[in-house]
């Protein structure tokens, strides 16, 4: 029962102090993929503790603690009720897995279909309006507004308007398409969609929420460095400038939008890598936030087995 405690008051406090937390971590601008895997595990870990806690409740740890003796026979005593674990308990808890597991999964195809039929539909467009550039590699639409952005999906294409062409120079144009093709080569879409989902799914958790328009930022933070290892930035930070009031399609991903000037400011003026050590305990706060709440849930049943199955091991 100390671990369902342990794991539901963690879940409640972890929704309201990690997102200020990790908001204010001066080094996610220095490392945004780290940051990014940070912010994922965070959510990974709210959203399993409350779950683990129910298995953790309801299930006792006599029978975890028989499991690791010999899973197949714990199966057999689990399907089975055996002793000590009824079968409203067996019910409740694997309702709440499945209730879980099917309002993300209903709310993920959800954002997915929407974000499907939307592309669909102005890859459509494109194709009457646009014409694609072969030295460029992306697709020229005619339009003052300078913008850069691309669409990403199966068919994938970096997208840039003639006002882009004519208010920016070569170089700063092959660095704005680098930065539009990092988004699709590491499939950042896929990565928004994720954030997407639990906001959607569980929309009154204000860790979901931050982690949205965190993650949004530090994917542009990221897209800007890929750009930077065959750019100049000072390229990169001059087109982020001339894009910074350009609309694109919410949908997409592009070069300007809100962080454009902060962004500038950060190509200007790079800071220092993180450390080994500094990147290592970014690693290890991943794995301890991934992998905390199943080793809590576990711990009872461990305990169990080093009770009753280990106990010749220490009168040797």
């Amino acid at each position: 029962m100390i671990a369902a405690v342990v794991l539901g008051l963690y879940a409640i406090i972890a929704t309201v102090t990690l997102p200020k937390l990790l908001a204010q971590a001066q080094w996610a601008e220095r490392a945004p993929r780290l940051a990014i895997a940070v912010w994922q595990a965070a959510c990974a870990s709210v959203l399993t503790s409350p779950v683990l806690a129910i298995l953790a409740a309801v299930v006792p740890a006599s029978v975890v603690g028989h499991g690791l003796a010999g899973l197949f026979e714990a199966c057999a005593e689990f399907l089975s009720d055996g002793p000590g674990l009824s079968s409203t308990a067996v019910g409740v808890a694997l309702l709440a897995g499945a209730t879980v597991a099917a309002r993300i999964s209903y709310c993920a195809a959800a954002v997915l279909l929407r974000a499907r039929r939307e592309r669909q539909e102005h890859a459509e467009m494109l194709s009457v309006l646009g014409r694609h550039d072969r030295a460029l590699g992306a697709v020229v639409v005619d339009h003052t507004e300078p913008m850069a952005y691309c669409l990403p999906g199966r068919q994938s294409r970096a997208v840039i308007t003639t006002g882009a062409l004519h208010s920016l120079t070569p170089d700063q144009v092959a660095a704005v398409l680098a930065h539009e093709q990092a988004h699709l080569r590491g499939r950042h879409h896929l990565v928004l969609a994720g954030a997407e989902t639990l906001i959607r799914a569980f929309p009154h958790v204000p860790l979901f929420a931050q982690a949205r328009i965190e993650i949004a930022r530090l994917i542009e933070l990221l897209a800007d460095d890929v750009a930077a290892r065959r750019h100049p930035r000072i390229h990169i930070a001059a087109a982020l400038v001339r894009l910074a009031t350009g609309r694109f399609p919410a949908f997409s991903l592009g070069a300007g939008g809100e962080t454009a000037l902060t962004r500038v400011r950060r190509m200007l003026h790079p800071a220092d890598p993180l450390s080994r050590r500094e990147r290592m305990a970014g690693l290890i706060s991943v794995a301890v936030m991934v992998a905390g709440p199943a080793a809590v849930a576990a711990i009872p049943g461990v305990s169990a087995f080093l009770a009753h199955h280990c106990h010749r091991l220490f009168l040797l």
